[in-house]
């Protein structure tokens, strides 16, 4: 494959070769803006993902495997299927699935890494569009959820009691976690962050905000936090606020949280036990209030692009980052020895093609 390849040390005019993983990266270190070829880059990478294609991961049965396809024709080639808010037994019968998907991967599907599990263990003062089921955390019940499937990342509303213990005992065990649907202050969230807490979930979105004289748990991202996940669908964060988040933490990375809207025509959606609408490009529920969003992350990229961050900027933010966040040092990146994990834009930044683990995927119906 030949073209201008975004490579950790630059951009190269040359040809990739590739079987499950790169083999070899060769040509000239170039100016991509000064010849027509297509970009080549490392395949995006989304912590957060509730559905798409008309599906939702809450359902269980094959939902994960048409959820990964769906974003897989839009360049996502590794994902966390991510979880909402729900009754016990539903939550076990999602991660259930997930689990098998996560072992499973079909032909022409994003590889499924792992679970994010954004609720239940969130604040019900800010429950956004999640559903009222909120409740406190308990080692043997994450312990338990953490059997079914692969337990990536966590979101935690740190201010509950008995969450900042957990927040340790999750980073002890090797597992991200991310401050989120939350009613706490700047200094909970300072002190989570102290007890091991990684990031924050859709930054600015379910938690306080900044003020001069209560910086709130924003406040705390913006002066602390190396890596926080940003919805760039530019509905849930203004550009001005998402410039201010590139500014303040170093890693910020970009997610999805789409949902089963995601990649289908305006109409009615499930998120989890709510009825969603999606409409003017955006996902709500009745009351108007944002439930998720219809992005993918193609157009999170040229989202960005259209906000002023280069090309490799932008990549980073879908891409890299995300993979450093998790620890996944074989993807992300195009470098010899890593997945061949691969998305070619033209020069639109429109996809032509995706590689997933160096199996080209069909593009039809993207």
């Amino acid at each position: 494959m030949k073209g201008n390849i975004l490579t950790p040390g630059g951009w190269i005019n040359g040809e990739i070769s590739f079987g499950k993983r790169i083999d070899t990266i060769s040509g000239n270190a170039v100016d991509p803006i000064a010849n027509g070829d297509d970009y080549v880059l490392p395949g995006f990478i989304d912590l957060h993902v509730h559905g798409g294609g008309g599906r939702d991961m809450m359902e269980g049965g094959d939902a994960p495997h048409v959820i990964a396809k769906l974003h897989a024709r839009h360049g996502t080639t590794s994902l966390l299927a991510t979880t909402m808010t729900a009754p016990l037994e539903d939550i076990t019968r999602a991660l259930a699935t997930i689990g098998a998907a996560a072992n499973s991967r079909n032909p022409g599907e994003a590889r499924i890494l792992g679970v994010h599990l954004e609720g239940p263990y969130i604040n019900s003062g800010k429950l956004g569009a999640q559903p009222p089921f909120a409740r406190e955390a308990t080692v043997d019940e994450v312990r338990r959820f953490g059997e079914l499937a692969p337990m990536r990342l966590v979101t935690v509303a740190p201010e509950i009691e008995g969450h900042m213990e957990l927040v340790r005992l999750l980073a002890d065990a090797g597992i991200r976690v991310q401050i989120g649907h939350t009613t706490g202050s700047y200094e909970v969230g300072v002190k989570a962050l102290e007890n091991g807490a990684a990031g924050f979930t859709h930054l600015f979105n379910a938690m306080p905000g900044l003020h001069h004289r209560d910086p709130g748990m924003v406040g705390a991202a913006l002066a602390h936090a190396q890596y926080a996940e940003i919805i760039p669908d530019l509905l849930h964060v203004h550009p001005g606020a998402i410039k201010v988040a590139l500014r303040s933490i170093p890693n910020l990375f970009c997610v999805t949280d789409s949902t089963a809207a995601a990649g289908m025509p305006d109409g009615e959606y499930m998120l989890g036990r709510q009825v969603v609408h999606k409409c003017m490009g955006g996902v709500r529920l009745a009351d108007g209030t944002l439930a998720g969003s219809t992005l993918t992350m193609d157009q999170a990229l040229r989202n960005l692009v259209s906000i002023g961050l280069s090309i490799e900027e932008a990549s980073r933010r879908v891409s890299t980052n995300a993979a450093d966040y998790l620890g996944e040092t074989q993807r992300g990146r195009l470098s010899p020895g890593c997945f061949a994990d691969i998305v070619v834009l033209d020069r639109d930044l429109n996809i032509k093609a995706v590689y997933i683990e160096g199996e080209v995927c069909d593009l039809a119906d993207a």
